[in-house]
């Protein structure tokens, strides 16, 4: 559910209305029914005591896997006292996609500063899922935008994420990078349906250093990882200055660019296609697809919310659940 006092309800609630208009899988919140329902009392929402229920309910309701919450809900003012059973929801969905009881798990934005009130010490999202699924390597965030008309879409992922800018350059390294990289590699291959991924690495600094005389990150840490990659077997190109990857005939050369650091990556993505940008987690074992944007607490509660970022989420946990389950 995210944040109650964001828009994730409002969101998830007309994204089921569209249902039909987007050719929508069945899905179901994981959440508390009566603020929903409170929502929209227009729309009609149904409890269910088990997801195999889903299927039936979701032509006439939004099915809802029921997490109570805590305290009232205030759209626009999240309240530390519903922290706990935000985080729930979400162990609750890992547990199900652990057992193969769902294909995939959508979660809705979290407003992460209530839940460091609560006792929470990840990022994100992202690190949270790693430490719930046990990965074994730091797992990849990727953002993608679909293609649209002649405009090529655009894959992006992060070689670090949630850092102060001061400190990208001194979190980055070689096996970093070069682990984000075969992560996304071996994803683009399984989940996204790529045979031979094309992957371009942005370098750092301007120019891509200018051999050294705007910074030596890309001689020191980023080509040796670009040669090592290619070395075993990854089709990787760079580093390459980074505002030369991301206009149309650019992003035709390229699956996926490996950013160094946050903005890096979703700037490009989100000017290209703000409402319509997806967050996937690579390197776990269950798929996790997200809207990418945040709580909008200042829209909360308006009606004024897109729901077309989380229908694009509902939509490539689909497709990434038919790549890695129907072959």
């Amino acid at each position: 559910m995210g944040d109650p006092a964001g828009i994730g309800g409002e969101i998830a609630l007309k994204a089921w209305t569209e249902r039909k208009k987007y050719k929508l899988p069945p899905f179901f919140m994981i959440g508390d029914p009566h603020w929903l329902a409170s929502i929209d009392p227009a729309i009609p929402v149904k409890e269910i005591s088990a997801p195999r229920e889903c299927a039936t309910r979701f032509k006439q309701a939004l099915p809802v896997l029921p997490v109570r919450l805590i305290a009232p809900v205030v759209p626009g003012k999240p309240d530390v006292r519903n922290a706990e059973p935000v985080l729930a929801a979400i162990r609750v969905g890992v547990r199900l996609a652990n057992l193969g009881v769902i294909s995939a798990l959508v979660t809705n934005p979290i407003e992460k500063a209530v839940l460091y009130g609560a006792g929470f010490n990840h990022p994100g999202h992202t690190e949270f899922l790693a430490e719930l699924t046990g990965a074994v390597k730091p797992p990849v965030m990727l953002l993608a935008c679909p293609a649209s008309g002649k405009n090529p879409g655009l894959r992006v992922a992060l070689v670090t994420v949630h850092v102060p800018l001061a400190q990208a350059a001194a979190h980055l390294s070689r096996t970093q990078i070069i682990e984000t990289a075969q992560t996304t590699h071996s994803a683009l291959q399984r989940d996204f349906g790529i045979p031979a991924p094309r992957l371009a690495i942005a370098a750092l600094n301007p120019h891509a250093g200018e051999q050294g005389s705007l910074g030596h990150e890309e001689i020191e840490t980023i080509a040796p990882a670009v040669q090592a990659l290619m070395n075993a077997g990854v089709n990787a190109q760079g580093p390459f200055p980074a505002d030369t990857l991301f206009h149309p005939e650019a992003r035709r050369r390229f699956d996926c660019v490996i950013c160094m650091y946050h903005d890096q990556a979703l700037i490009p993505l989100k000017t290209i296609d703000f409402a319509r940008g997806v967050n996937v987690t690579l390197g776990l074992n269950m798929i996790r697809t997200s809207p990418d944007h945040g709580v909008a607490l200042d829209i909360a509660g308006k009606g004024l919310a897109s729901p077309a970022s989380l229908i694009a989420a509902l939509h490539m946990a689909r497709s990434i659940a038919r790549c890695r389950y129907d072959g």
